[in-house]
């Protein structure tokens, strides 16, 4: 039998040629546009937006019932159905969806590409708040477990979108972890940060940490204080190296770490509707943020050569969320 009727030289010459390659990383440029499509993921918090995914408040608001209430707390709730609704009164759908269309608008605007979740439950009245279920890194995305239980299950709806929008999933937050995007920063292309309370815990954070340390970056584990849900809510990187933060929300710790990193820090004035902290940067010094804001918080932004567009989105808070929570940008550009 000659060599070339040898079935293993064959194989093995095969290999050979169509040798298996680990370089470059599955996260390069060259790679998700040759297999992908796209370069999906992103690597900072202030880059330019390209894509981002939203959910326009629908029908899973109907399950608010007014004749529920749960006094303790002074929500509308179903303790046996699992949702609450934090607010005095219920909520004004309509309104909700002209805020999130404004929102939507100024997305548009800017040029930014904008995609909406699919299949969301109809008992999932948090939806809407896109952050949560998943986090976005260099290459793609990691799908999280709730924390909460009145969430649990958004997860099916944002795999099944990030599958027919085409990003890749680089990992399921699996096991005992839990995890919300809420609670995820990128301070700089090598540094990102995560607040672990009572929505996040550590074995969550070392999961997301597993896939960042393959890329390069470094996690710093936040303990947010008392019952604070989300980093979020006390900081936003707003430029390079800039950042909006409320000192009451974070460990003086993570600031004084932060300062020594080269960020700078704009404090929210105490006057300030608290939302403002959960504005979005749409770009290196540009922010989309609610109405509330003082005329000192303004003028260091503009101090900081930092400009703005302000949309209503108060009807949007009453369900728990703001600006930010409502939107994970799926790619951005670096800085």
């Amino acid at each position: 039998m000659t060599s070339s009727g040898n079935p293993h030289w064959v194989y093995n010459q095969t290999i050979k040629m169509f040798a298996a390659a680990a370089e470059p990383p599955f996260e390069s440029e060259s790679e998700l546009t040759a297999h992908w499509g796209k370069v999906w993921g992103i690597d900072n918090d202030v880059g330019t937006i390209r894509s981002i995914l939203v959910h326009r408040p629908a029908k899973e608001m109907n399950i608010v019932d007014a004749k529920m209430r749960i006094s303790e707390i002074g929500s509308f709730g179903d303790l046996e159905k699992g949702w609450y609704f934090q607010s005095d009164t219920p909520p004004d759908i309509p309104k909700m969806q002209t805020q999130h269309d404004a929102m939507v608008k100024a997305f548009h605007a800017a040029g930014i590409e904008v995609h909406y979740v699919d299949g969301v439950d109809e008992t999932r009245l948090k939806s809407c708040y896109t952050r949560d279920p998943l986090i976005m890194v260099k290459g793609g995305a990691i799908v999280c477990r709730m924390g909460a239980r009145i969430r649990r299950g958004e997860e099916l709806a944002i795999t099944r979108t990030l599958a027919k929008i085409g990003v890749p999933i680089l990992r399921t937050i699996s096991g005992t972890g839990i995890m919300e995007g809420g609670s995820f920063a990128w301070i700089n292309n090598k540094t990102a940060a995560i607040g672990v309370g009572v929505r996040v815990n550590r074995e969550g954070a070392e999961q997301v940490g597993e896939v960042l340390k393959r890329q390069g970056v470094e996690l710093l584990i936040v303990e947010l204080p008392g019952y604070d849900i989300h980093i979020d809510v006390s900081f936003p990187m707003i430029d390079k190296d800039l950042a909006l933060v409320n000192p009451f929300g974070l460990p003086y710790s993570f600031m004084e770490n932060l300062k020594a990193r080269g960020v700078r820090l704009i404090e929210l004035d105490p006057q300030d509707d608290p939302w403002i902290n959960n504005s979005l940067a749409i770009a290196p010094g540009k922010l989309l943020i609610p109405e509330g804001a003082s005329n000192r918080t303004l003028d260091n932004l503009a101090k900081h050569g930092v400009s703005w567009t302000v949309i209503p989105y108060a009807a949007m808070h009453k369900n728990g969320g703001g600006i930010h929570c409502s939107t994970t940008p799926l790619r951005r550009d670096a800085v």
